[in-house]
């Protein structure tokens, strides 16, 4: 089977601690050639740096959603040493999540913006994290979107419509991961069986939201092989071809 990429780790998370080179090593011979592992502010996103260089992986520069009330008042500038080096492949994760009351809402979508500007300036792609804000995520996006901009909806959760928005509008990736596998997650099911595999990469997301047959497990890149497998399944195409387009579709988008 070709290569897997699985583009949504947080390798670096203190959760893989006791056994990360054993993580590195099951994701390796599970076909998960590569990963890239994200940052959620400064300091997350400097242990997600290390991490892709001890292990040859890739990693991204961001400020989640949650975070937003804490970042730096210059964000472009506390960036800058990161973007100098070929691992990190994107910004982000950023976003809005209105869910939680972590950040204020309009300090999120000032954060959002800024770094969508980064984005735009270092000619890099966006991790996006969106939950419960889509009119104000897409209109921030209507705003600030530029052409030949590109970037993903990490853990798409939505329906089929908000996915042809983010397809059609914007020409964004869906980030498709272990929740495609619950019972409760039909409107991702037809999102995905709507879109196709043309405008889809797969991702763990992990330690989180692991995948049937490993809920309530801690999840790891290894148990990509399982989405992939599921999403084979949902759109009754071979494995090895939903394999090799996502794959394909990660290279395409952060440039790997």
């Amino acid at each position: 089977m070709p290569a897997l990429i699985d583009t949504h780790t947080h390798i670096h998370d203190k959760a893989f601690d006791p056994d990360r080179d054993a993580v590195v090593e099951r994701m390796r011979a599970a076909g998960v050639t590569s990963a890239i592992t994200v940052g959620c502010d400064l300091t997350d996103t400097e242990r997600a740096f290390e991490t892709a260089q001890r292990y040859d992986l890739r990693a991204t520069a961001g400020i989640h959603p949650h975070e937003a009330r804490n970042a730096p008042a210059d964000i472009r500038a506390a960036f800058a040493p990161f973007l100098k080096n070929e691992r990190i492949v994107a910004i982000g994760e950023t976003g809005l999540d209105y869910y939680y009351d972590n950040s204020p809402c309009d300090v999120q979508q000032r954060v959002l913006r800024e770094q969508i500007a980064i984005a735009h300036d270092a000619n890099l792609p966006l991790v996006f994290h969106h939950r419960d804000a889509f009119e104000d995520f897409t209109a921030i996006l209507r705003e600030e979107w530029r052409p030949g901009m590109r970037g993903v909806v990490h853990c798409f959760t939505g329906d089929a419509a908000q996915a042809r928005t983010y397809v059609d509008e914007f020409r964004l990736y869906l980030g498709i991961g272990g929740i495609v596998t619950f019972k409760t997650a039909q409107p991702v099911r037809d999102a995905v069986a709507a879109i196709g595999i043309a405008q889809v990469i797969l991702e763990t997301d992990c330690p989180y939201l692991a995948p049937v047959p490993h809920r309530g497990e801690r999840n790891e890149p290894a148990f990509l092989s399982d989405t992939a497998k599921y999403v084979a399944e949902l759109l009754r195409t071979p494995l090895e071809e939903i394999a090799l387009r996502t794959t394909e579709n990660a290279r395409k988008l952060f440039a790997m």
